[in-house]
């Protein structure tokens, strides 16, 4: 009940338990770092900052908000929680969050990625959660997929129907969600709190924000707080870049529309830009950034024009995360690749013009458990992934017929 106050809460700053706070203390702040190594490589006049959300337990922002979710539900007794993930970093965030507090975590992982990223999965189970690809044998979201497809590589709106299913079956069982919806956004502007006190200690001010985006919640998290400044007219130039797959854009390629989060039509209407609840996204190793929908918030951002999206290949993502290791050393999830990449796009843009400008990359998360994802890249196996219209079409022709 507390996370649903949030979600529709008008309040501006609502305050974060002491008892979060403690297990925050574990990993937060995270460092703001000045990428240097990969300015001079780049020969560019601009300051490149990264948000290095990677220090967490779970190696990734998500545990920012899979800490108060499991608080406030152990508040209210709950025994259980189901949830869905992609890549495995959301998952693997509420399975530390879960043995944090005690509760029993079941998750259901897009069966590419489970996979794929079978390092999550141990994860998972090493903190005590339950993991199973999905389409899983568990539900009956899952039994009817795999009678239509015995080989479904599974979507995350596939997942979120089966997790969803499992939690309503069962009396001592919540559903949680790592992305998209409001209280998730709100629980992640801690990140850009932090980075701005940081800008300030740097003396220093982004000109361009980049983050990746799939749901919207890390960089959700980190605009936020510095669109307020521009809101208020104090940053009026301000720019935001939120980049997603080329191969699932919802943003740059969807119509704004009412829509479900998950593909068996669950979930509460969502207006936002979406690709159809019953799109099934091709298998790039991003695979957080594998959903149909976007968050509410970032939607309502990028119809108002104040944020811009950016839709990139896969292999130039592989490109940029690999120069970015041979310059900073840290290796990034494919998903954080994508922010890598028009971070550098950006830092070129100024050689060429001679702007020295400050550009903030929201560093979502480490790529230590994406190992095969690097070892396909450079054995020259990894693809683009083309972007499937015709399956776009398809799905948008069910979306809910509502007003606008």
């Amino acid at each position: 009940m507390e996370l649903i106050k949030q979600e529709v809460s008008q309040d501006r700053y609502i305050e974060i338990p002491e008892e979060v706070q403690d297990v925050y203390r574990i990993w937060r702040p995270t460092p703001l770092v000045r990428a240097y190594r990969l300015e001079k490589a780049l020969d560019t006049p601009a300051k490149i900052f990264f948000k290095f959300e990677d220090v967490s337990p779970a190696g990734s922002h998500k545990p920012n908000t899979a800490v108060p979710q499991a608080y406030y539900n152990k508040k209210e007794g709950i025994k259980r929680i189901s949830t869905e993930t992609g890549a495995g970093q959301w998952g693997s965030a509420l399975a530390f969050a879960g043995s944090v507090f005690g509760i029993e975590i079941m998750v259901y992982m897009v069966k590419v990625s489970y996979e794929q990223k079978p390092y999550r999965r141990i994860m998972m189970e090493t903190w005590g959660a339950k993991c199973v690809p999905s389409p899983s044998n568990l539900t009956k979201t899952g039994r009817d997929m795999l009678a239509k497809d015995p080989d479904c590589a599974g979507s995350l709106g596939l997942a979120i129907s089966e997790a969803v299913e499992d939690a309503v079956s069962r009396d001592d069982t919540h559903y949680s969600l790592g992305s998209v919806l409001n209280h998730v956004l709100l629980h992640q502007t801690i990140i850009g709190e932090e980075a701005q006190k940081q800008m300030e200690k740097a003396d220093c001010y982004p000109d361009i924000i980049v983050g990746c985006v799939g749901g919207g919640s890390n960089a959700g998290g980190l605009i936020t707080p510095f669109l307020k400044d521009k809101l208020a007219g104090k940053k009026p130039r301000l720019r935001v870049i939120l980049v997603e797959p080329a191969s699932c854009p919802t943003l740059t390629k969807g119509p704004y529309a009412y829509d479900f989060g998950d593909m068996a039509m669950m979930t509460p209407l969502l207006k936002m830009y979406t690709l159809g609840h019953g799109f099934m996204p091709p298998p790039v190793h991003a695979g957080g950034l594998r959903y149909h929908g976007m968050s509410p918030i970032i939607s309502h951002l990028y119809k108002l024009g104040l944020v811009e999206a950016r839709a990139v290949n896969q292999l130039e993502t592989f490109d940029a995360g690999v120069q970015f290791a041979r310059t900073e050393g840290f290796i990034s999830a494919p998903e954080t690749n994508h922010a890598i990449r028009v971070g550098i796009d950006e830092a070129l843009k100024c050689k060429e013009s001679g702007e020295a400008k400050t550009i903030l990359i929201g560093h979502s998360g480490h790529g230590l458990v994406d190992m095969s994802s690097y070892q396909a890249y450079l054995s020259g196996k990894l693809t683009n992934y083309e972007y499937p219209e015709e399956l776009v079409k398809k799905a948008l022709a069910d979306l809910p017929k509502v007003g606008a």
